[in-house]
């Protein structure tokens, strides 16, 4: 079974989490998800695994969240959408492995999903 992570190789902590996935000897499928954004139903399911809301999962330092949605009262499918629409957004790196997932900050929680 592939581990798929959400990577952005621009972020050192994406960078770092695949790194340990390759440690840790995984068969690893690297989504870069800022080249190809997930679909509204990829993302809603990645949420879903995640176990939080829309708004859990966006980088809100990003200077587009600041510009754009700071303070802003959106529903769960605007969310969404926003993060389709600005890829960015997306706390990376995301690791999925059969039915489970997690956001991979702090690294160590990669490690905890593939144990």
């Amino acid at each position: 079974m592939k581990t798929i992570i959400y990577h952005n190789p621009r972020c050192s902590k994406s960078r770092e989490g695949l790194c340990m996935l390759e440690d840790l000897g995984e068969d690893v499928e690297i989504r870069n998800y800022i080249k190809e954004p997930p679909t509204y139903k990829e993302l809603y399911d990645l949420i879903k695994l995640l176990k939080v809301e829309p708004l859990d999962i966006i980088r809100k330092k990003e200077s587009i969240f600041k510009e754009k949605y700071a303070g802003k009262k959106l529903t769960k499918k605007q969310w969404i959408e926003a993060m389709i629409q600005n890829p960015i957004l997306i706390e990376r790196p995301i690791v999925v492995k059969g039915n489970k997932a997690v956001i991979g900050r702090p690294p160590t929680l990669i490690k905890d999903l593939i144990k």
